[in-house]
């Protein structure tokens, strides 16, 4: 299988339609520029805004959609990208490489026989490759039935299903609500929402909250809809375990004190048969990281893209916008998008109001990580049979068994014990191992952990292999 590529050249080339892809296409696309726009889904929303195959459902979800209006004015400001052959859905795109003074979209369509790879060139470059649920081990985490919060919401989004008839949600972070409430209006029977944090922790961020107060609305709006069916809400309490033989059962939830430990006699049993669990989200940075783009290590911990004001890259003709500078929300990924979209489009935005509310949004989300982080504690509770790595099954005891041979950090356990080495490659145990082997051995853990990949999706050999210029591709 070869690379198909066209010989036409778009000015600009962005990847993934989400919040900040959709707002950078159709700004550059309204300023004169040959736009092209490429996502793997077959309909532009993203992850937030994710909307379903069949146009019958569409629907039936729309009231899980907060926003609904704004996406809707972005989807049509890209119609002009569609009709000019510029629209590449169900295009996942797996890498990004240079060629004659051009960047190339390297990306995979079609299934089974009908599979090929597609090259798609532009000469600046808009890079909104959105995130991916981050997520913690506890005994019990690989049953059949525990899922992420993006999973979860995922499927009741994308495919209108509840992934289970009584379920939990739980971890950290204002996503939680939406995904609960979603859950219980589509009716299934929320059996309570654990938020590991304090509500009090927003009193040290008055200043931020003040400045975004539709974020407040907005909060209040799925408390309401919690409290209308009657789904309990616990502040500083875990699930700390998940029982089941074959499938998820039951969990065992505790309160939190304030240095994280779990509280005496504070432990719980509650039935479920789905656990949506979400500790927030890790940017997506193989593309950037594939053309060299610089990085920094964000208020949470998490390594993000390095732009300016003009969210220019460290690479010439790169821009990146959205989850991939920090996450913080659908709202500042659209206002990004806007300004990556003008500049790419040659014509740098001096809109001082959009700058300002970038800078308000971005405050906002400092103020979030700040309130909500992953309790300290969750290491102490993992047993030695507690998988980490679910690819490649390694346990807490494997992991351990790695110390005396040497491993010192994240990377080193990875080639003693294996973890990171399966199907995701380190997206799902990249953030634990690196955290664990720092509780144990005292190294820093690296934010690059054991999960740097110059692969953004799953290819077949055949199609590294058959890429027309294969040493370009490896190096990225």
């Amino acid at each position: 299988m070869g690379t198909s590529r066209s010989d036409r050249v778009h000015d600009v080339v962005v990847v993934g339609a989400g919040p900040a892809g959709l707002a950078a296409a159709g700004r550059a696309a309204a300023l004169g520029a040959d736009v092209a726009l490429v996502d793997g889904a077959a309909v532009p929303g993203g992850q937030y805004w994710r909307q379903p195959a069949d146009d019958a459902l569409a629907g039936s979800v729309a009231s899980l959609h907060h926003g609904l209006a704004r996406y809707r004015r972005l989807v049509e400001r890209v119609r002009g990208i569609e009709a000019a052959g510029g629209w590449f859905p169900r295009h996942q795109v797996w890498t990004v490489t240079r060629e004659e003074g051009t960047f190339v979209v390297l990306a995979i369509t079609g299934t089974g026989a009908e599979e090929r790879e597609v090259g798609i060139r532009g000469r600046r470059l808009v890079l909104a490759p959105g995130a991916y649920d981050r997520q913690v081990p506890f005994p019990g985490w690989d049953l059949p039935g525990v899922m992420t919060a993006g999973g979860v919401q995922a499927l009741l989004k994308g495919h209108a299903v509840t992934a289970g008839r009584r379920v939990v949600v739980a971890g950290t972070g204002p996503f939680l609500l939406p995904v609960a409430a979603g859950l219980a209006e589509s009716g299934a029977t929320v059996a309570g929402v654990h938020e590991a944090a304090s509500p009090l922790a927003w009193g040290r961020h008055i200043g931020a909250v003040v400045r975004n107060v539709a974020k407040l609305g907005e909060g209040a709006g799925y408390v309401r809809t919690l409290a209308r069916h009657r789904v309990p809400v616990r502040t500083r309490s875990v699930v700390v375990a998940a029982h089941g033989e074959q499938v998820l059962e039951r969990l065992t939830v505790a309160r939190l004190a304030a240095d994280g430990s779990v509280l005496p006699g504070s432990r719980t049993t509650v039935a479920a048969d789905v656990l949506a669990v979400g500790w927030g989200f890790t940017p997506q940075l193989e593309l950037p990281m594939a053309l060299g783009c610089a990085t920094r290590v964000d208020v949470d911990g998490s390594l993000v893209c390095t732009v300016d004001d003009q969210q220019r890259s460290s690479v010439e003709g790169v821009f990146v916008a959205g989850e991939a500078c920090g996450i913080g929300g659908a709202d500042l990924a659209v206002v990004e998008g806007e300004i990556a979209g003008a500049a790419a489009a040659g014509t740098p935005l001096t809109d001082r109001r959009l700058l300002r509310r970038r800078l308000a949004l971005r405050r906002f989300a400092a103020a979030m990580h700040a309130a909500h982080p992953v309790p300290t504690g969750w290491i102490d509770r993992l047993t030695e049979d507690t998988v980490v790595c679910r690819c490649e099954e390694v346990t807490v005891g494997r992991l351990r068994s790695a110390l005396p041979l040497g491993a010192d950090d994240a990377r080193s356990a990875k080639l003693l014990a294996r973890p990171g080495m399966g199907w995701c490659q380190g997206r799902v145990c990249g953030y634990a191992v690196s955290c664990v082997m720092s509780a144990w051995t005292g190294v820093p853990p690296s934010p690059v952990s054991i999960a740097a990949r110059s692969v953004a999706s799953p290819l077949r050999l055949g199609t590294v292999a058959a890429t027309e210029d294969p040493s370009s591709a490896a190096e990225s």
